[in-house]
C-alpha cells in the first residue's frame, strides 16, 4: 500500500481539535506537540504495572500516582484480571509510529492479538465511566491508521491512565468514526482563528488563554456581533 504524505494530520493535532479548534489553532501555529516531563514520567508506569503492583507503600508514595498507596496496589490488582494483562505488561510493539492515509502518530502500545490493539497512554485523570472525547477521537484515528498499515479491521483501541490504574476500551463505533470524521472536517476548514468556545472550565485549563483573549471578551462578542 502507497504511503500517504507526511503533511498527514497528527493524532496529537485531532485531540486538539477536538477539545479546541481555537487551541488548537494556537498551539498548530507555534508546532507544540511534546508532552512535558511530568507527563511522560506518568505515561513510563504504563510499562512497570507488575513491579508497581508490588511495590510498597514508601515506593509508592515517590511516583507520580494520583491516589494513596493502597488504592493504587488495588486498582491494579484489578487490571491484573484482565484477559488481556499478559498484552498490556508485554506488548508487541512500544512507542510505535503509526502513518494511515489521514492520520499519523504515536501508539504507546500495540497489545498483541489477532486482531492487534493499539494503546494511548493519558497521563491525565480518567472520567467517571468511557473516556474524554479528544482521547476518544485520538484512538479512532490511531485504530484507522495501524487498520491502513496492516491492511485488516481494527475494531477497538484502548485508553490507559496509568498513574490511576485505570484501562478503559474504546469501540468504533458508527459514534465514534462520526466523531473521527467531525474532528477532520473541522480542521480541514481552519483558514484563520476559530470562533471561541463558550466553555469556561476549559479556557481556565489552557496554555492560550491569554493570547486567544478569552478573558476579556468584549460585550459585541459576548453578544455575537463580532
Amino acid at each position: 500500500m502507497a504511503r500517504p504524505p507526511v503533511s498527514v494530520l497528527t493524532f496529537a493535532e485531532l485531540a486538539r481539535a477536538t477539545y479546541c479548534p481555537r487551541q488548537y489553532y494556537y498551539a498548530k501555529r507555534e508546532g507544540i506537540e511534546d508532552p512535558p516531563p511530568a507527563a511522560r514520567a506518568r505515561r513510563n508506569l504504563a510499562f512497570r504495572y507488575p513491579e508497581l503492583r508490588k511495590a510498597s507503600d514508601a515506593a509508592l508514595t515517590a511516583e507520580p500516582i494520583e491516589c494513596p498507596p493502597a488504592a493504587y496496589r488495588a486498582a491494579l490488582d484489578r487490571l491484573a484480571e484482565r484477559d488481556d494483562w499478559a498484552a498490556l505488561t508485554d506488548p508487541s510493539d512500544r512507542e510505535r509510529t503509526l502513518t494511515g492515509r489521514e492520520c499519523r502518530g504515536v501508539a504507546h502500545k500495540i497489545l498483541p492479538g489477532e486482531p492487534p490493539t493499539p494503546t494511548f497512554v493519558s497521563p491525565g485523570r480518567p472520567p467517571e465511566r468511557g473516556v474524554w472525547r479528544p482521547q476518544r477521537v485520538r484512538v479512532v484515528a490511531m485504530a484507522k491508521a495501524l487498520a491502513w498499515e496492516r491492511e485488516q479491521e481494527i475494531p477497538a483501541a484502548l485508553v490507559e491512565y496509568p498513574a490511576h490504574g485505570i484501562v478503559r476500551r474504546v469501540d468504533l463505533t458508527t459514534r465514534n468514526r462520526a466523531a473521527y470524521r467531525r474532528t477532520v472536517r473541522t480542521i480541514s476548514g481552519i483558514d484563520g482563528p476559530p470562533a471561541r468556545i463558550d466553555d469556561e472550565a476549559k479556557c481556565e485549563a489552557c496554555d492560550y488563554r491569554e493570547q486567544c483573549g478569552v478573558r476579556t471578551r468584549s460585550l459585541r462578542s459576548l453578544l455575537g456581533l463580532s
